[in-house]
């Protein structure tokens, strides 16, 4: 049995090749990814099929209703907020239109702090390059309630903002190098 049930991204300004470099070195097999990056209505969807070209898994952008499986990522759609909900064996989305969270829509602190409602103890979360602080909180709350929590160190951020709140307010269990996230994300499945 896997011990995490999903694993949430966040990223800002230099996150669009940052989540490349890693959900492309992710196996088939894992528990559903969840991903918000910040970008407008429209370059979402070409960012998802880029993405799904390029990695095992596949990825799409999330439409509401959409029931969390296996070897997927989920990317936020531009302009919207998007959240999981536990549908009792599992997990889908819910994602609404309305307003700003933490300055941003999609946000990052929105779908971080549905993990930590939902998934609690069984996740795993990733904030990763960006300006300002978007995510912190969320990353926060998941560590509070059990998740697991990683942090792109400041040497291979773009812009070292995001991650530098969260580990300021003690929200990141491991800060590492953009590279060695992948690695640290399959470890927590080894027996």
């Amino acid at each position: 049995m896997l011990k995490y049930d999903i694993i949430a991204i966040g990223a800002s300004m230099g996150g669009v090749e940052a989540i490349l470099k890693i959900v492309k070195h992710l196996p088939l097999g894992l528990p559903p990814i969840v991903i918000t990056q910040h970008m407008p209505p429209g370059f979402t969807e070409k960012y998802a099929k880029r993405l799904d070209r390029e990695c095992k898994i596949s990825v799409a952008e999330g439409k509401n209703g959409d029931i969390l499986k296996p070897s997927c990522a989920y990317l936020a759609p531009g302009g919207y907020q998007m959240g999981i909900v536990s549908n009792g064996n599992g997990y889908s989305l819910e994602i609404k239109n309305t307003h700003k969270v933490s300055g941003h829509c999609p946000s990052v602190d929105y779908l971080f702090e549905s993990v930590a409602k939902n998934a609690k103890s069984k996740s795993i979360a990733v904030i990763l390059t960006g300006m300002g602080s978007d995510g912190a909180n969320g990353l926060l709350k998941i560590k509070n309630a059990g998740g697991y929590t990683i942090g792109q160190n400041k040497e291979t951020c773009v812009v070292y903002g995001m991650p530098m709140v969260a580990n300021k307010m003690g929200a990141v269990v491991a800060e590492t190098a953009l590279e060695l996230i992948p690695p640290l994300i399959l470890s927590r499945f080894k027996k």
